[in-house]
């Protein structure tokens, strides 16, 4: 099992439409096949300034690799990721 996990910032206000939307839109990842118990997180820290989380998991190697490669997740990384967030930090895990 691998866990896939981003912590970002977005460019848009707290609170804005444009956030809510990039929010709402980024749903369709949960829809990709092989992904499974897809979250969207708010940070509540103080000890980092990132502000969301989206989180995933897959079976194995192979699903991951064919959700990077998915159209809807090229698309949505194209057409919204790279204009709309900031900076982020992934993360993949394995458990040991």
């Amino acid at each position: 099992m691998i866990r896939h996990s981003v912590i970002f910032v977005l460019k848009h206000a707290h609170g804005s439409l444009q956030e809510k939307a990039f929010l709402r839109d980024a749903k369709v990842l949960a829809g990709i096949p092989g992904v499974e118990k897809f979250e969207q997180l708010k940070q509540v820290s103080r000890k980092n300034d990132y502000e969301f989380g989206f989180s995933m998991e897959f079976r194995d190697q192979a699903a991951y690799d064919a959700y990077n490669e998915h159209p809807v997740h090229v698309k949505f990384v194209k057409e919204r990721w790279e204009r709309e967030v900031e900076r982020f930090l992934e993360i993949d895990y394995e458990r040991v």
